[in-house]
């Protein structure tokens, strides 16, 4: 049965995703920073389902359930229900969030006490296959630790290191200051921030498996003793052994780079961060500033493109080219800067994923070519031929 995880987009989603990634495979995982953003997502989701034929797990992990995300666990129970037993999905639902138990009951889904822990809440949406689980006194790693058995039935243990990861992100999701690893927990939040969009972005197969090789090799120091500052300063270390391990054996890599320069190598290669615009221009979506200028110079270097833009969620854009065309680009979007680097902003102020930047750079800077036929004037042609 092929798994996909949606998550929040912060320590304890990516978190929730290593811990469930250790107990089985996950095909996709997607990572949501906005609560606003989960609606298109989810939606999405809805209609793959529906037209799946094969059954499907779905995990959503530390996501905070607002309206538009209880809507859908109703909906997809109710087509779940619709399906041939043997076809039937699985949806499996782990957040800790208070206000999420109000959304549930503000849709007649009341919770029900666990025997053995009060503050841990059922939900019954009427579908056997959908478990909802609001625990507000654990982290959503811990969740995903803990209640492993849902997605994955022949789990084990795990091991220390997963534990000393588990225990550092409760304690600091939680802000458990009187606990020993609430420190921990604050180094891993900030390498973590350091590390999540610089080096490889969301979206490239890497990116997954290095965050989470990151924060297992940082939870592994966490069980060693030492300390949050000396595990800043092995770091760098840390990184570079990843980033070994994920360009070995491939002949472009040049060891006496930077990993940054390393990994932009392979990143310019990628299929998944880009799309091609119409007129040929390749579009990719939350690239780091600084990775979207090494990448995409060796884009057009490389003669993949002569011009690139990079969309970020906020809505702003920015244009790169070698032809002279990325103030063109950014003037459609109410944008300025110089011939070769220029910026603007989109009309609605915001995306969610690469479709969606899409969805919303391509009609503005390849505007369709207008239709003779739907001119008012076209009838008083006709009518004079």
């Amino acid at each position: 049965m092929n798994a996909t995880q949606l998550t929040h987009h912060d320590l304890d989603g990516y978190g929730a995703s290593t811990v469930v990634g250790r107990f089985r495979d996950v095909r996709r995982v997607v990572h949501i920073p906005r609560y606003s953003d989960v609606g298109p997502v989810v939606e999405t989701e809805l209609k793959r389902l529906e037209r799946t034929k094969a059954p499907e797990l779905l995990i959503l992990t530390d996501l905070g359930l607002e309206e538009v995300a209880v809507t859908f666990i109703r909906r997809f129970a109710q087509m779940n229900l619709k399906r041939e037993a043997e076809r039937r999905h699985r949806l499996v639902v782990l957040d800790h969030h208070a206000s999420s138990i109000d959304q549930l009951r503000a849709q007649k889904l009341e919770p029900q006490d666990d025997p053995e822990r009060p503050a841990l809440k059922r939900f019954d949406a009427g579908d056997p296959d959908t478990v909802v689980l609001i625990d507000t006194e654990r982290c959503a790693t811990r969740m995903a630790y803990e209640q492993r058995a849902l997605y994955a039935p022949e789990a084990g243990e795990g091991d220390a290191d997963l534990a000393s990861l588990v225990a550092a992100v409760d304690a600091l999701d939680l802000w458990r200051k009187d606990r020993p690893e609430f420190l921990g927990g604050l180094a891993l939040d900030e390498a973590f921030w350091d590390n999540v969009s610089t080096l490889i972005p969301v979206g490239h197969p890497w990116h997954d498996r290095f965050l989470s090789g990151l924060l297992l090799a940082l939870a592994a120091l966490l069980r060693e003793g030492l300390s949050p500052a000396e595990i800043e300063a092995r770091l760098g270390a840390v990184r570079l052994r990843l980033v070994d391990d994920l360009m070995a054996g491939d002949p472009d890599d040049d060891a006496a780079l930077t990993t940054r320069m390393r990994v932009a190598r392979a990143l310019a290669r990628s299929e998944e961060l880009f799309r091609p615009l119409s007129d040929g221009t390749l579009l990719s979506f939350g690239l780091d500033s600084g990775a979207f200028q090494r990448i995409s110079d060796l884009i057009m270097e490389a003669g993949r493109a002569r011009r690139v833009v990079n969309v970020q969620r906020v809505g702003t854009l920015s244009f790169r080219s070698n032809n002279e065309t990325a103030l063109d680009g950014a003037r459609k979007f109410r944008g300025g800067g110089h011939r070769d680097a220029a910026g603007g902003r989109l009309q609605s102020g915001a995306a969610f994923s690469l479709a969606d930047a899409l969805a919303q750079v391509e009609p503005v800077l390849n505007p369709p070519a207008p239709d003779p036929d739907a001119s008012p004037f076209a009838a008083l042609r006709a009518l004079k031929g």
